[in-house]
C-alpha cells in the first residue's frame, strides 16, 4: 500500500515541528505548529526529496513565493498539485 502525499507530508511536517501527527490539524498554520523559518526550510527541503518535486518556495522572502504556506491544508493541497503536475 503507498503512503498518501497528505500521509507523508503531515509525517514530515510533524518531524520537524516535533509533535505528533495526531497534534496537527490541516487548519494550522506554520506559526501553530511552532515552525520557524529553518524548520520550514527542512520540512521543504525534505517534500522536496521524497517527492522529487520543485516547489516554488522563497525562503528570503516566504510571502513573495507562489507557494501557499498559509496552513497545513494549503500546502498538503500544493503539494498534491505539483505531484499531479510531475506524473504528467
Amino acid at each position: 500500500m503507498s503512503i498518501s502525499v497528505q500521509d507523508k507530508v503531515l509525517s514530515i511536517i510533524a518531524e520537524q515541528a516535533m509533535l505528533d501527527i495526531s497534534d496537527i490539524s490541516l487548519n494550522m498554520s506554520v506559526e501553530d505548529l511552532g515552525l520557524d523559518s529553518l524548520g520550514l526550510v527542512e520540512a521543504i527541503f525534505s517534500i522536496e526529496e521524497f517527492f522529487s518535486i520543485n516547489v516554488p518556495f522563497n525562503a528570503n522572502d516566504p510571502s513573495a513565493s507562489e507557494f501557499d504556506i498559509s496552513s497545513v491544508g494549503a500546502i498538503i493541497t500544493a503539494i498534491e498539485k505539483l505531484v499531479l503536475k510531475e506524473c504528467n
